[in-house]
């Protein structure tokens, strides 16, 4: 049974369609029926059928079935914001009808009570089970009622039997009727469910084809272009729209197409379809296994297959330098341990005690890599969260400060008076970045026979971005050396393990932010790292910035 509302017009999509259907039927249907009606009860005299029993009362229901039939007709669109009453309101009328209709030309009786099982049935697409029943029952009602008290002569068992087999037939049709415009709603919403899951699927697949870093072509047997993503209309020089012929947009291409299609082999060879593009690696492929009017063509990036390899290649030569680093730990620790023996021993001249320093100051610095390397490979993801960035480096400088011996050095951290400076980094990255930027300022940041001077300044840049700046007063980075002060292994102290800015870029941009150099006029040297500001909410929000994808 179903658990509708009965007085609601509820579905949607293709149910709505349906019953739209189903009424117009029903109301066409009525209104032939009207006129059936009119055309029986008048009737030419010379027929002579049906013989009605009183003429005004079948000429005056007739009359009025006609106008109610054409009223619904016209309101047809208008009641489907509330079908289910609309269809009980002139189901209602219509049985009321018949049985004035039988009463008044008898002889037509089962005529009309066949017609009124197309309404009931028609009526159990749109109702409930249980209203639709209800009908059937007042109908059958209605029958038995005029069986009974209505029949011109005292009813026989034809008639009763009559009215009791019309009655059985309208609560089998209307329960079937229900039933299969039940599974047929189901159906179509199931339909309608599939296609758009299949639509919105399309979309998907459409939106990661446009994406993709690989170039796509679909190409008929006509050498024209029928779809293009982006990846491949840059990699073809940003032809114009209409410009879809395959062998003037890329001469090369078309000619490896054809040897492909023609021989079946595979030119793998890099080549260049445009001027200031990137060399592309062909690939082609047929649509369909037996169809050759429609090929795809996977323009492969040279320079993303090299960026890979690369990545591939440094991942593997950072785990290659952790295993070397570890073993190389126990022969160094050995090595330095022995040289502190010697430089116990009180029977060394000058020259072996020199040379035992020089042991002792290169193990120093062998450790110094090792002890980086190994933080490089197993360097932990960031774990950021939103700072103050005032308050956090007034921190940094005292606990730096307290840990390490200044001596005539200066280190001072300056903020902003205003509005704190808020910024998300993991601290504890961020303290190992500060950490190694004042080392390097402290060491190489003073001029000869003068102290050094370093700032740890914050403020905030354009829109609101937190910016963290080490500044020293000393004689700056010449521009060639400043080029590669980042590079890994690169150094200009005899004893720096060319490691420390390299992890501090390193970890900068595992924190979304970036390091770089920026040279001090008047002399000295500035390490600018540029964070991510907090996320703000709706209420703090003063720019709206909309992404269009296409």
């Amino acid at each position: 049974m179903s658990s509708a509302p009965p007085f609601s017009a509820t579905r949607t999509g293709g149910g709505i369609t349906t019953i739209r259907h189903e009424l117009t039927f029903l109301n066409t249907f009525r209104l032939v029926q009207a006129l059936v009606y009119v055309g029986l009860a008048f009737s030419p005299a010379g027929i002579g059928w049906p013989k009605l029993a009183s003429p005004q009362l079948a000429h005056g229901v007739a009359a009025a079935y006609l106008i109610f039939a054409l009223v619904a007709l016209l309101f047809n669109r208008r009641s489907m914001a509330y079908a289910s009453m609309a269809v009980s309101v002139t189901l209602a009328v219509d049985i009321f009808a018949a049985v004035l209709a039988i009463a008044a030309m008898h002889d037509a009786r089962i005529g009309i009570a066949m017609m009124l099982a197309v309404n009931l049935s028609a009526g159990a697409l749109i109702l409930p089970l249980r209203l639709s029943s209800f009908f059937a029952a007042l109908a059958t009602l209605g029958i038995l009622g005029h069986t009974f008290f209505g029949a011109p002569d005292n009813p026989g068992d034809r008639d009763l039997l009559e009215a009791a087999l019309f009655g059985l037939a309208y609560f089998a049709s209307t329960t079937l009727c229900h039933v299969l415009g039940r599974q047929l709603r189901a159906t179509e919403a199931l339909a309608e469910q599939r296609s758009t899951d299949l639509a919105n699927l399309s979309q998907i697949n459409e939106l990661i084809i446009r994406r993709m870093k690989t170039g796509v072509l679909l190409v008929d047997d006509a050498n024209r272009i029928h779809q293009i993503n982006e990846s491949a209309w840059m990699l073809m020089g940003n032809p114009r729209a209409d410009q879809r012929d395959l062998g003037q947009l890329a001469p090369e291409l078309s000619r490896r197409l054809y040897h492909w299609m023609t021989s079946g082999k595979l030119d793998e060879t890099a080549t260049q379809l445009a001027d200031g593009v990137p060399e592309v690696v062909p690939r082609f492929t047929r649509l369909a296994p037996n169809d050759d009017s429609h090929v795809l063509i996977f323009l492969d990036d040279t320079s993303l297959l090299s960026r890979r390899a690369e990545e591939l290649t440094l991942s593997s030569l950072g785990r290659l330098s952790a295993s070397i680093a570890h073993e190389i730990r126990n022969p160094l620790a050995a090595i330095r341990y022995s040289a502190q023996l010697l430089a116990e021993s009180t029977s060394m001249d000058a020259t072996d005690q020199r040379m035992v320093e020089i042991i002792n100051n290169h193990c120093i610095r062998l450790n110094e890599i090792i002890e980086n390397i190994l933080q490089l490979s197993r360097r932990e993801r960031s774990r950021p969260e939103t700072l103050d960035l005032g308050h956090w480096v007034q921190a940094f400088v005292e606990e730096y400060a307290q840990g390490n011996d200044l001596g005539g050095d200066s280190l001072r951290a300056i903020t902003s008076n205003g509005a704190p400076v808020a910024a998300v980094a993991d601290p504890q990255q961020l303290q190992q970045v500060l950490w190694n930027l004042v080392q390097n300022a402290l060491r190489y940041g003073r001029l000869p026979g003068e102290p050094a001077r370093v700032m740890v300044v914050t403020r905030q840049g354009e829109h609101g971005v937190p910016i963290l700046e080490v500044i020293d007063r000393g004689p700056g980075i010449a521009p060639k050396v400043a080029a590669q002060i980042f590079e890994p292994f690169y150094t200009t102290h005899e004893y720096g393990t060319g490691l420390g800015l390299y992890l501090a870029r390193q970890m900068s941009e595992a924190n979304q932010a970036s390091l770089e150099y920026v040279r001090v006029a008047g002399g000295g040297s500035c390490f600018r790292l540029v964070l991510t500001p907090p996320a703000r909410g709706p209420a703090d929000a003063t720019e709206t910035v909309q992404v269009a994808t296409r």
